[in-house]
Protein backbone atom coordinates (compact mmCIF):
# COMPACT_ATOMS: atom_id res chain seq x y z
CA UNK A 1 0.00 0.00 0.00
CA UNK A 2 1.10 3.56 -0.68
CA UNK A 3 1.29 6.24 1.73
CA UNK A 4 2.00 9.87 1.07
CA UNK A 5 3.72 12.54 3.57
CA UNK A 6 2.98 16.17 3.83
CA UNK A 7 4.90 17.51 6.23
CA UNK A 8 7.83 15.78 6.24
CA UNK A 9 10.31 18.42 7.53
CA UNK A 10 9.11 18.16 10.82
CA UNK A 11 10.19 15.85 13.59
CA UNK A 12 6.76 14.13 13.41
CA UNK A 13 6.80 13.66 9.36
CA UNK A 14 11.01 12.77 10.25
CA UNK A 15 9.89 9.97 12.28
CA UNK A 16 6.91 8.92 10.03
CA UNK A 17 9.57 8.06 7.24
CA UNK A 18 11.83 6.01 9.94
CA UNK A 19 9.00 3.73 10.39
CA UNK A 20 7.76 3.46 7.33
CA UNK A 21 11.01 2.79 5.24
CA UNK A 22 11.19 -0.19 6.97
CA UNK A 23 7.34 -1.19 7.36
CA UNK A 24 6.77 -4.88 6.02
CA UNK A 25 3.15 -3.71 3.92
CA UNK A 26 3.31 0.70 3.30
CA UNK A 27 6.17 2.05 0.85
CA UNK A 28 6.36 5.71 1.12
CA UNK A 29 5.20 6.91 -2.43
CA UNK A 30 5.89 10.61 -2.30
CA UNK A 31 7.07 13.32 0.19
CA UNK A 32 5.29 16.77 0.38
CA UNK A 33 6.10 20.22 1.58
CA UNK A 34 4.45 23.64 1.18
CA UNK A 35 8.17 25.03 0.64
CA UNK A 36 10.86 24.65 -1.52
CA UNK A 37 11.37 21.24 -3.67
CA UNK A 38 14.29 19.22 -3.13
CA UNK A 39 15.81 16.03 -1.63
CA UNK A 40 15.09 14.87 1.61
CA UNK A 41 18.39 14.72 2.71
CA UNK A 42 18.79 18.17 2.51
CA UNK A 43 16.27 18.57 5.70
CA UNK A 44 17.61 15.35 7.24
CA UNK A 45 21.65 14.42 5.86
CA UNK A 46 20.97 11.65 8.49
CA UNK A 47 18.87 10.21 5.32
CA UNK A 48 21.45 10.55 2.95
CA UNK A 49 21.99 7.32 0.61
CA UNK A 50 18.86 5.51 2.73
CA UNK A 51 15.83 7.68 1.22
CA UNK A 52 16.30 9.90 -1.09
CA UNK A 53 12.71 10.70 -2.32
CA UNK A 54 12.28 14.92 -3.48
CA UNK A 55 10.13 16.98 -1.24
CA UNK A 56 7.02 17.92 -3.81
CA UNK A 57 4.52 20.26 -4.25
CA UNK A 58 1.09 20.00 -2.23
CA UNK A 59 -0.96 18.22 -5.00
CA UNK A 60 -4.12 16.71 -3.56
CA UNK A 61 -5.50 15.38 -7.19
CA UNK A 62 -2.46 13.71 -7.73
CA UNK A 63 -1.90 11.82 -3.76
CA UNK A 64 -5.53 10.40 -4.18
CA UNK A 65 -4.86 9.44 -7.86
CA UNK A 66 -1.39 7.29 -6.61
CA UNK A 67 -1.95 6.95 -2.47
CA UNK A 68 -4.18 4.73 -0.18
CA UNK A 69 -3.55 6.96 2.73
CA UNK A 70 -1.96 10.43 3.46
CA UNK A 71 -0.34 11.16 6.98
CA UNK A 72 -0.87 15.26 7.69
CA UNK A 73 2.40 16.05 10.07
CA UNK A 74 1.32 19.85 9.55
CA UNK A 75 0.62 22.24 12.04
CA UNK A 76 -2.98 23.02 13.16
CA UNK A 77 -4.56 25.39 10.83
CA UNK A 78 -2.67 23.91 7.69
CA UNK A 79 -4.01 20.33 8.66
CA UNK A 80 -7.47 21.98 8.52
CA UNK A 81 -7.16 23.41 5.62
CA UNK A 82 -5.50 20.75 3.88
CA UNK A 83 -7.84 17.72 4.98
CA UNK A 84 -10.72 19.23 3.79
CA UNK A 85 -9.28 18.34 0.37
CA UNK A 86 -8.99 14.57 0.94
CA UNK A 87 -12.00 14.70 2.62
CA UNK A 88 -15.10 11.60 1.07
CA UNK A 89 -12.41 10.96 -1.61
CA UNK A 90 -10.88 7.60 -1.81
CA UNK A 91 -7.89 7.74 0.29
CA UNK A 92 -7.41 7.57 4.13
CA UNK A 93 -6.08 10.39 5.97
CA UNK A 94 -4.50 10.66 9.38
CA UNK A 95 -4.14 14.08 10.81
CA UNK A 96 -1.43 14.27 13.35
CA UNK A 97 -2.26 18.02 14.69
CA UNK A 98 -4.65 19.19 16.57
CA UNK A 99 -7.59 20.41 14.11
CA UNK A 100 -9.85 17.49 14.27
CA UNK A 101 -9.69 16.38 18.00
CA UNK A 102 -12.36 18.22 19.47
CA UNK A 103 -15.67 18.12 18.21
CA UNK A 104 -16.83 21.04 19.92
CA UNK A 105 -15.95 24.42 17.19
CA UNK A 106 -16.14 26.84 19.58
CA UNK A 107 -13.82 24.92 22.03
CA UNK A 108 -11.48 24.50 19.18
CA UNK A 109 -11.75 28.50 18.74
CA UNK A 110 -10.43 29.04 22.10
CA UNK A 111 -7.78 26.69 23.07
CA UNK A 112 -6.12 26.94 18.97
CA UNK A 113 -7.09 30.55 17.95
CA UNK A 114 -7.86 29.20 14.56
CA UNK A 115 -10.97 28.59 12.62
CA UNK A 116 -12.35 25.17 12.75
CA UNK A 117 -13.07 22.73 9.77
CA UNK A 118 -16.62 22.17 8.85
CA UNK A 119 -18.25 20.22 10.82
CA UNK A 120 -19.49 17.30 8.23
CA UNK A 121 -15.70 16.73 8.59
CA UNK A 122 -15.46 17.11 12.47
CA UNK A 123 -18.37 14.52 12.56
CA UNK A 124 -16.89 11.90 10.64
CA UNK A 125 -13.23 11.84 12.42
CA UNK A 126 -12.30 9.49 14.51
CA UNK A 127 -10.60 10.15 17.39
CA UNK A 128 -7.53 7.58 17.20
CA UNK A 129 -6.29 6.55 21.01
CA UNK A 130 -5.38 2.54 19.49
CA UNK A 131 -5.82 0.96 22.60
CA UNK A 132 -9.40 2.37 23.57
CA UNK A 133 -11.27 3.02 20.07
CA UNK A 134 -9.92 0.25 18.11
CA UNK A 135 -13.69 -0.54 16.58
CA UNK A 136 -14.17 2.63 14.92
CA UNK A 137 -10.63 3.49 13.92
CA UNK A 138 -11.20 0.20 11.97
CA UNK A 139 -13.55 2.02 9.80
CA UNK A 140 -12.52 4.89 9.45
CA UNK A 141 -11.78 6.80 6.55
CA UNK A 142 -10.16 10.06 8.23
CA UNK A 143 -8.82 9.84 11.82
CA UNK A 144 -7.27 12.02 13.92
CA UNK A 145 -4.22 10.96 16.12
CA UNK A 146 -4.24 12.08 19.89
CA UNK A 147 -1.84 14.53 20.63
CA UNK A 148 1.08 13.34 22.88
CA UNK A 149 0.57 14.85 26.61
CA UNK A 150 -3.26 13.16 26.33
CA UNK A 151 -1.46 9.77 24.84
CA UNK A 152 -0.28 9.54 27.70
CA UNK A 153 -2.54 10.95 30.37
CA UNK A 154 -5.18 9.21 29.10
CA UNK A 155 -3.43 5.21 28.99
CA UNK A 156 -2.83 6.22 32.39
CA UNK A 157 -6.06 7.44 33.78
CA UNK A 158 -8.19 4.68 31.13
CA UNK A 159 -8.77 1.98 33.69
CA UNK A 160 -9.81 3.41 37.05
CA UNK A 161 -11.97 6.07 35.09
CA UNK A 162 -13.60 3.53 33.82
CA UNK A 163 -13.99 1.34 36.55
CA UNK A 164 -15.08 4.56 38.46
CA UNK A 165 -13.10 3.41 41.28
CA UNK A 166 -11.60 7.64 41.31
CA UNK A 167 -13.18 10.42 42.55
CA UNK A 168 -13.20 12.13 38.80
CA UNK A 169 -13.57 15.98 40.36
CA UNK A 170 -9.69 15.15 41.61
CA UNK A 171 -8.00 14.34 38.72
CA UNK A 172 -4.43 16.72 38.80
CA UNK A 173 -1.76 16.01 35.72
CA UNK A 174 2.11 16.71 36.02
CA UNK A 175 3.52 16.28 32.69
CA UNK A 176 7.30 17.02 31.65
CA UNK A 177 8.47 16.52 27.74
CA UNK A 178 11.50 16.36 25.92
CA UNK A 179 12.13 19.99 23.94
CA UNK A 180 11.65 17.93 20.40
CA UNK A 181 7.53 18.30 21.76
CA UNK A 182 7.82 22.04 20.50
CA UNK A 183 8.37 21.47 16.98
CA UNK A 184 11.81 22.03 15.12
CA UNK A 185 10.93 25.53 14.34
CA UNK A 186 13.47 27.92 16.13
CA UNK A 187 12.23 29.90 19.42
CA UNK A 188 13.58 31.29 22.12
CA UNK A 189 12.28 29.11 25.08
CA UNK A 190 14.09 25.89 23.28
CA UNK A 191 17.80 27.67 22.57
CA UNK A 192 20.25 25.44 23.85
CA UNK A 193 21.17 28.40 26.61
CA UNK A 194 18.23 28.74 28.02
CA UNK A 195 16.90 25.59 28.08
CA UNK A 196 19.69 23.71 29.47
CA UNK A 197 20.27 22.87 32.86
CA UNK A 198 17.03 24.72 33.17
CA UNK A 199 13.22 23.11 34.05
CA UNK A 200 10.26 25.16 33.45
CA UNK A 201 6.68 25.41 33.26
CA UNK A 202 4.66 26.71 30.63
CA UNK A 203 1.22 27.14 29.30
CA UNK A 204 -0.03 27.51 33.23
CA UNK A 205 -3.84 26.12 32.34
CA UNK A 206 -3.84 27.10 28.70
CA UNK A 207 -2.52 24.51 27.41
CA UNK A 208 -4.11 22.86 24.18
CA UNK A 209 -4.25 19.91 24.93
CA UNK A 210 -6.33 20.36 27.89
CA UNK A 211 -10.04 20.27 26.13
CA UNK A 212 -8.71 17.06 24.34
CA UNK A 213 -8.01 15.32 27.96
CA UNK A 214 -11.06 16.44 29.41
CA UNK A 215 -13.43 15.54 26.60
CA UNK A 216 -12.07 11.71 25.85
CA UNK A 217 -12.59 11.59 30.13
CA UNK A 218 -15.93 13.22 29.71
CA UNK A 219 -16.79 10.29 27.88
CA UNK A 220 -15.44 7.59 29.82
CA UNK A 221 -16.93 9.03 32.96
CA UNK A 222 -20.24 10.08 31.29
CA UNK A 223 -20.40 13.17 32.68
CA UNK A 224 -18.42 16.49 32.55
CA UNK A 225 -15.01 16.32 34.03
CA UNK A 226 -12.30 19.19 34.48
CA UNK A 227 -8.57 18.34 34.88
CA UNK A 228 -5.95 20.44 36.46
CA UNK A 229 -2.79 20.02 33.68
CA UNK A 230 0.59 21.53 34.35
CA UNK A 231 3.08 21.38 31.42
CA UNK A 232 6.70 21.53 32.06
CA UNK A 233 9.87 21.47 30.17
CA UNK A 234 12.58 19.66 30.59
CA UNK A 235 16.18 19.65 28.82
CA UNK A 236 15.93 16.37 27.16
CA UNK A 237 15.28 15.41 23.46
CA UNK A 238 12.60 13.47 23.64
CA UNK A 239 10.30 11.53 26.02
CA UNK A 240 7.28 12.33 27.99
CA UNK A 241 6.34 11.71 31.90
CA UNK A 242 2.70 12.35 33.27
CA UNK A 243 2.73 11.75 36.75
CA UNK A 244 -1.12 11.93 37.78
CA UNK A 245 -2.57 12.41 41.18
CA UNK A 246 -6.22 11.20 41.76
CA UNK A 247 -8.35 10.56 45.27
CA UNK A 248 -9.54 6.99 45.47
CA UNK A 249 -13.34 6.29 46.51
CA UNK A 250 -12.94 3.91 48.71
CA UNK A 251 -9.29 1.92 50.09
CA UNK A 252 -8.04 -0.31 47.35
CA UNK A 253 -4.42 -1.83 47.27
CA UNK A 254 -1.44 -1.21 44.72
CA UNK A 255 -1.56 -4.70 44.17
CA UNK A 256 -5.27 -4.69 42.81
CA UNK A 257 -5.06 -1.78 40.88
CA UNK A 258 -2.32 -3.47 39.22
CA UNK A 259 -4.09 -6.19 38.37
CA UNK A 260 -6.69 -4.13 36.97
CA UNK A 261 -4.09 -2.48 34.50
CA UNK A 262 -2.55 -5.48 33.89
CA UNK A 263 -6.12 -7.06 32.99
CA UNK A 264 -7.19 -3.68 31.08
CA UNK A 265 -3.77 -3.95 28.59
CA UNK A 266 -3.28 -7.67 28.52
CA UNK A 267 -4.00 -7.92 24.99
CA UNK A 268 -2.71 -4.29 23.87
CA UNK A 269 1.08 -5.23 22.84
CA UNK A 270 2.41 -1.34 23.55
CA UNK A 271 1.58 -0.67 27.16
CA UNK A 272 3.85 -2.30 29.58
CA UNK A 273 2.44 -2.33 33.03
CA UNK A 274 5.29 -2.05 36.07
CA UNK A 275 5.46 -4.36 38.86
CA UNK A 276 4.83 -2.45 41.79
CA UNK A 277 7.15 -0.51 43.31
CA UNK A 278 8.74 -0.20 40.11
CA UNK A 279 8.30 2.69 37.85
CA UNK A 280 8.86 4.31 34.17
CA UNK A 281 11.59 6.34 33.36
CA UNK A 282 11.45 8.42 29.61
CA UNK A 283 14.58 6.54 28.56
CA UNK A 284 12.94 2.84 28.72
CA UNK A 285 10.72 4.09 25.81
CA UNK A 286 13.07 6.26 23.72
CA UNK A 287 12.50 5.40 19.96
CA UNK A 288 9.68 3.47 21.04
CA UNK A 289 5.62 2.77 20.83
CA UNK A 290 5.49 1.88 24.05
CA UNK A 291 3.50 3.28 26.99
CA UNK A 292 5.29 2.36 30.18
CA UNK A 293 2.90 2.82 33.34
CA UNK A 294 3.79 2.48 37.14
CA UNK A 295 1.33 3.27 39.75
CA UNK A 296 0.77 3.41 43.79
CA UNK A 297 -1.91 3.90 46.17
CA UNK A 298 -1.37 5.42 49.34
CA UNK A 299 -3.71 4.32 52.31
CA UNK A 300 -2.31 7.19 54.32
CA UNK A 301 -3.67 10.08 52.11
CA UNK A 302 -6.29 7.79 50.02
CA UNK A 303 -4.66 8.93 47.04
CA UNK A 304 -3.52 6.99 43.69
CA UNK A 305 -0.61 8.27 42.01
CA UNK A 306 -0.27 7.17 38.57
CA UNK A 307 3.05 7.67 36.28
CA UNK A 308 2.78 6.75 32.72
CA UNK A 309 5.69 7.43 29.91
CA UNK A 310 5.82 7.56 26.47
CA UNK A 311 8.19 9.11 23.31
CA UNK A 312 6.19 12.50 22.46
CA UNK A 313 7.18 11.30 18.63
CA UNK A 314 6.44 7.95 18.41
CA UNK A 315 3.74 6.88 20.66
CA UNK A 316 3.07 10.43 21.32
CA UNK A 317 2.84 11.28 17.62
CA UNK A 318 4.25 9.13 14.64
CA UNK A 319 4.30 5.66 16.21
CA UNK A 320 0.89 6.09 16.96
CA UNK A 321 -0.11 7.20 13.42
CA UNK A 322 1.26 4.32 11.74
CA UNK A 323 -0.81 1.59 14.73
CA UNK A 324 -3.67 3.46 13.82
CA UNK A 325 -2.99 2.91 9.98
CA UNK A 326 -2.12 -0.93 10.68
CA UNK A 327 -5.38 -0.71 12.13
CA UNK A 328 -7.46 1.14 9.66
CA UNK A 329 -6.03 -1.15 6.95
CA UNK A 330 -6.86 -4.54 9.18
CA UNK A 331 -3.28 -5.55 9.67
CA UNK A 332 -1.64 -6.52 12.70
CA UNK A 333 -1.48 -3.87 15.19
CA UNK A 334 2.80 -4.01 15.49
CA UNK A 335 3.00 -4.11 11.89
CA UNK A 336 6.61 -1.97 11.43
CA UNK A 337 6.37 -1.07 14.93
CA UNK A 338 8.36 -3.98 16.65
CA UNK A 339 10.91 -1.25 17.96
CA UNK A 340 13.43 -1.80 21.10
CA UNK A 341 13.82 1.25 22.85
CA UNK A 342 16.95 3.00 22.63
CA UNK A 343 19.20 2.74 25.51
CA UNK A 344 20.74 4.00 27.30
Amino acid sequence: MKAAIIGTSGYGGGELIRILNNHPFFSIHSVHTAREERPISFEYPHLTNIFEQVLTSIDPEKIVAESDVVFLATPSKVSGELVESFFHKDIKVIDLSGDLRLKESDSYRKWYKHEPVAESVLTEAVYGLSEWNREKIADASILANPGCYPTAALLGLAPVIKEKVIDPKSVIIDAKSGVSGAGRSPSLGTLYAELNENFKIYKVNEHQHTPEIEQQLSLWNGAEMKITFSTHLIPVTRGIMTTMYVNLKKEIDTVKLLDLYEETYSRHPFVRVRKKGIFPAVKEVKGSNYCDIGLHADSRTGRLTIVSVIDNLMKGAAGQAVQNANIMFGLDETAGLNLMPLYP
